[in-house]
C-alpha cells in the first residue's frame, strides 16, 4: 500500500494542518485521539518523516528529539516511501528510540491479522495511546480495512461507564494490558462487558497463569500475542477458541512472519511487517532481526515467550528468569504491579529483589509463603521492596531502569531487608 492510498483511507484532506513541524519533520503528540488521528493524517498526505510522540515527554525529553539528527534526504529507500514513520520503542537505555516503519509494513501487519483472526472488517475500541504501537495499530487495521475506530477513556471504563457497541458482522475487538484486566475481572458487570467482545487481545506485559485462569472462568475471549514496536504489533497470537480450550502460549506465528529461535532460544522475526531501522540509522533488511525475549515452540509450533534475555539473573551460580518468579508472587497476593529484579551482592553475585507498589494491597507473608512451595532456592526473593510510584507507561510497560533506581535507593535506605 502506498502513502498516499493510506492518506486517502484515513481522509486525509479534512485533516488541519496544525501539527509541529520541525526541520523537516512532523511530530505528532496531541493527547487528545481526535486530534492525533486528524494530525496524523494530515502528515501522511504532506510528506517527509512523521513521528509519533508521547504528549507526557519531560522538557529533557522534548529537548532530546529537538536534537535528532537529520537522515540524509537523498537516501534510495527514502526516496521509494520507505521508513517515514517513526514510532517510539522502549529499551534498556531509557533514551528516545524511534523505529523506521511505512505504509507497507502497516500494510502487511494489517493483513496478516485479519487472515490470522478470519475477520473482513477491523472493528476496536481503543484504550491504549495512540502513540504507542498497541493503540496505534488498533486504529490501523479499522482505517486499512473500513472498519470503525472507537477512542476511549480507561478511566472512565475502569469508573463503569462502558460503551454500548453497535452490532456488526466482524464484531469488535479491545486491546488489555494485564494490570487493567485484572482491575476489570473484580466486577462481575464488566466480565459481561468483556464477553460482548470478539476479541479481547491481552499484551504489554507478561500475564500470571491466576489472571489467565480468571478470564477463562469468566468466559472472556481472550488472545496472547507476541509482538513489538519493531514488527508492527503481533506476529504470533493465540486465538480466543484456543484460549478457551486451555492453552496458554503466543500463539501460531501470524501468516506475515516468520520466527525462528536461536541455539540458545533468543526469538527472530523476518517478515513484511518488519522496521526498517532505528532512526537515523536503516537495518539490513535480508537479516533476521534479533529480538531481546527468549522462547520455545511446542509441539504445535505454537511459541511460548520465556521471557527477556537481559533481565536474567544470575544468583549464586544459578539463571533466574524474572518473570518466573513474578508469575508466582501475582498469582499468590492478587497484585498485578510485582516485579522481580537483581541487585549486585558480594555473597550471592546477585540477590534476587520483589518490588511491588506500595499503594496495593501486597501481602509479604503470602508471596513469601508461595515462594518457599513454589521455587527453587535460588529465585526465592531475598528481599521485598514497596515503592510509591510505580513506572509503568500508559500501554502498560515497565520501565526497569527506574524501577530499579527505586529500588536501590529503597534498599540503601534499610528497607526490604531480610525480607525473605
Amino acid at each position: 500500500m502506498e502513502r498516499c492510498e493510506l492518506a486517502r483511507l484515513l481522509g486525509a484532506e479534512a485533516a488541519p494542518a496544525t501539527h509541529a513541524v520541525h526541520a523537516g519533520r512532523t511530530l505528532i503528540a496531541s493527547a487528545d485521539a481526535k486530534v492525533f488521528r486528524a494530525e496524523f493524517a494530515g502528515a501522511v498526505a504532506g510528506g517527509g518523516e512523521v513521528f509519533l510522540g508521547n504528549p507526557a515527554w519531560s522538557a529533557a525529553e522534548r529537548a532530546e528529539f529537538e536534537r535528532l539528527p537529520l537522515a540524509p534526504t537523498e537516501n534510495t529507500r527514502a526516496a521509494l516511501g520507505l521508513g517515514w514513520l517513526m514510532i517510539p520503542t522502549g529499551g534498556s537505555s531509557g533514551r528516545l528510540k524511534f523505529a523506521r516503519h511505512d505504509s507497507f509494513t502497516i500494510a502487511a501487519a494489517v493483513k496478516g491479522f485479519t487472515q490470522h483472526f478470519g475477520l473482513a472488517r477491523v472493528n476496536a475500541l481503543g484504550l491504549l495511546p495512540l502513540f504507542h504501537v498497541s493503540g496505534f495499530m488498533a486504529w490501523m487495521r479499522c482505517a486499512v480495512t473500513g472498519g470503525e475506530f472507537r477512542a476511549a477513556n480507561w478511566k472512565r471504563i475502569e469508573a463503569g461507564e462502558r460503551p454500548t457497541l453497535p452490532a456488526c458482522d466482524d464484531g469488535w475487538v479491545l486491546s488489555l494490558v494485564p494490570t487493567q484486566l485484572e482491575r476489570l475481572l473484580r466486577e462481575p458487570a464488566a466480565a459481561e462487558w468483556l464477553r460482548g467482545f470478539r476479541i479481547v487481545f491481552l499484551g504489554g506485559a507478561p500475564a500470571w497463569p491466576e489472571l489467565l485462569d480468571r478470564a477463562a472462568e469468566a468466559h472472556v475471549p481472550l488472545s496472547l500475542s507476541y509482538g513489538m514496536t519493531e514488527t508492527a504489533a503481533m506476529i504470533a497470537a493465540l486465538r480466543p477458541e484456543e484460549f478457551a480450550r486451555g492453552e496458554r502460549s503466543a500463539g501460531g506465528v501470524m501468516p506475515h512472519a516468520r520466527i525462528v529461535l536461536s541455539e540458545d532460544g533468543v526469538i527472530c522475526a523476518s517478515g513484511r511487517s518488519v522496521f526498517r531501522g532505528y532512526y537515523p540509522d536503516w537495518r539490513h533488511e535480508r537479516k533476521m532481526f534479533e529480538t531481546a525475549d527468549v522462547g520455545r515452540f511446542d509441539a504445535a509450533r505454537r511459541l511460548h515467550v520465556l521471557g527477556r534475555r537481559d533481565a536474567v539473573i544470575i544468583s549464586g551460580g544459578e539463571k533466574v528468569q524474572p518473570f518466573d518468579v513474578e508469575a508466582v508472587l501475582k498469582s499468590a497476593t492478587g497484585c498485578a504491579c510485582v516485579a522481580v529484579i537483581g541487585v549486585a551482592d558480594r555473597e550471592w553475585g546477585e540477590r534476587v529483589v520483589a518490588v511491588y507498589a506500595a499503594d496495593e494491597s501486597f501481602a509479604v507473608n503470602l508471596a513469601r509463603e508461595a515462594a518457599a512451595r513454589a521455587l527453587a532456592p535460588a529465585q526465592r526473593p531475598k528481599d521485598y521492596v514497596a515503592i510509591d510510584t510505580w513506572p509503568a507507561s500508559e500501554a502498560g510497560k515497565l520501565h526497569r531502569p527506574q524501577l530499579r533506581a527505586l529500588a536501590e535507593q529503597q534498599l540503601r535506605a534499610g528497607a526490604g531487608r531480610g525480607a525473605a
